[in-house]
């Protein structure tokens, strides 16, 4: 019974051999042709020539044919002696001396057509026939585009290659050592929904980690602004600490004072991608095609972003975390991403809201009010109207709770409310001065009239040390 199980797992492989290449099989199909006589041992002349002759009756089909045909005798012969002096290499087909070289064309435009594609490399081979039959430097259906392809390809030329090969420096698969090393951060735009009757638009903003490509953060706003993607970031850095560097396109989203200040804050590098260069991000290009295979093409009718929202974790916690991926030779994002040896750089709410806290100076009014981020707060203190103050306020605030930093105290502010203003008594703007009753001598005039006189003041403190 073994035997049997050990003789169906040597024909299976045999089922799997393959030729090397379509040369290869020619080759063998040719020995297979020929086979008969190349067990028979050594013939003489007359056997040899009937042998020929009533092989060339049989038919055979050759790789890749969709009939069958008979080959004539003078080709069995050279097939013979050629199997005979050098092997199975010798029945490989030859390849053409000039194959891909288009005999059609004289040397003059097979010049000019790799000129033109060396100048305009993203030109496509239908558009550089048709632009030179339309100028009349080429008759029309003079060359046919396949042939076009295969002088580009003998030449390489191949748009492909050239686009795959063009920057100053060659590119390498790369990733980091370590989990949390590097996230990547981007926004992927998806459909516009109806929520409550109006169109929203659908903007995922995620951070994926480099190494597991376990994506730390996903989540579905109504725009692409930079307080949506500094939300995402905390909540992730909350959940799954922080990593030692940030990794972002040039868009204005990564591009704000505040995202660039939290992260010297708190240790985290910044890098930006270079412009118009998406292939140095393709680890996030390519989750966003999965995402958009499996969640954003097929929304259907949801009514909210909440519903997207729980869409993208059911399909991060299902599948996408668990799956094999490619890139990681099998291995599932997750595994990778929570090895045992990890120790997540944890942080506290109070260090977080430290780096986030954005400061600012502003002038207060007359009225104790300032601006801030297009709205209009109000103090308490009237004694700051008319000065230039320090303004405080954490971007992870919704909505915004600013206060005034002035001498090591700190005044909150709250938004203003001109109805509830409207009914209040106006309060003192600082409490009245403490009558002295005279006490303390101020008299101008008399201090004029002494200076013109000539006459020297007496106080009455001069008076008293006088006494003593």
């Amino acid at each position: 019974m073994a035997l049997g199980r050990r003789r169906r797992k040597v024909y299976s492989a045999m089922d799997s051999f393959t030729p090397a290449d379509h040369g290869e099989a020619v080759a063998a199909f040719r020995h297979g042709v020929i086979g008969a006589l190349l067990t028979r041992g050594e013939l003489d002349h007359g056997e040899l020539s009937r042998s020929f002759r009533a092989l060339a009756k049989e038919r055979f089909r050759p790789p890749g044919a969709d009939a069958t045909r008979s080959f004539a005798i003078a080709t069995l012969e050279r097939w013979y002696y050629a199997y005979r002096a050098g092997g199975l290499t010798a029945l490989r087909p030859r390849r053409r001396s000039d194959s891909g070289r288009g005999r059609a064309l004289d040397p003059a435009l097979r010049a000019l057509l790799c000129d033109i594609r060396r100048e305009h490399p993203s030109a496509s081979v239908p558009l550089i026939l048709r632009t030179l039959e339309a100028d009349g430097r080429l008759r029309r259906g003079q060359l046919a585009p396949s042939t076009l392809r295969r002088v580009y390809r003998e030449e390489g030329l191949d748009r492909i290659a050239l686009q795959g090969g063009a920057g100053p420096r060659i590119r390498l698969r790369w990733q980091t050592s370590l989990p949390d090393a590097l996230w990547h951060g981007d926004v992927c735009h998806g459909p516009t929904i109806l929520v409550a009757g109006k169109r929203t638009p659908v903007r995922v903003h995620g951070l994926m980690d480099d190494y597991s490509r376990f994506v730390v953060a996903l989540e579905a706003h109504a725009a692409e602004r930079e307080e949506d993607m500094l939300h995402v970031f905390v909540r992730a850095m909350r959940r799954h600490g922080k990593p030692d560097a940030l990794y972002l396109d040039n868009g204005a989203t990564y591009r704000g004072e505040i995202l660039r200040l939290a992260c010297a804050r708190l240790g985290v590098g910044l890098i930006h991608a270079r412009p118009y260069d998406p292939q140095a991000r393709g680890k996030m290009e390519r989750f966003w095609r999965t995402l958009r295979a499996n969640v954003i093409d097929h929304l259907g009718e949801v009514g909210s972003l909440h519903d997207i929202n729980v869409r993208l974790g059911a399909f991060l916690d299902a599948h996408y975390h668990d799956a094999p991926h490619a890139g990681l030779m099998g291995q599932a994002p997750l595994s990778a991403y929570s090895p045992s040896e990890r120790m997540p750089k944890a942080l506290d709410d109070t260090e977080l809201r430290d780096a986030f806290t954005v400061r600012v100076r502003r002038r207060v009014r007359r009225d104790t009010t300032f601006s801030l981020e297009g709205d209009t707060f109000e103090l308490a203190h009237g004694f700051l109207a008319g000065r230039l103050v320090t303004v405080a306020y954490c971007a992870l605030d919704a909505p915004l709770a600013p206060w005034v930093e002035l001498e090591n105290k700190r005044y909150p502010a709250e938004r203003v409310d001109p109805q509830r203003n409207a009914r209040r008594a106006r309060p003192p703007r600082r409490e009245p001065p403490t009558p002295t009753n005279g006490a303390v001598p101020f008299d101008p005039p008399k201090a004029l009239l002494d200076e013109v006189c000539g006459r020297t003041p007496r106080h009455e403190e001069e008076d008293d040390d006088a006494i003593f």
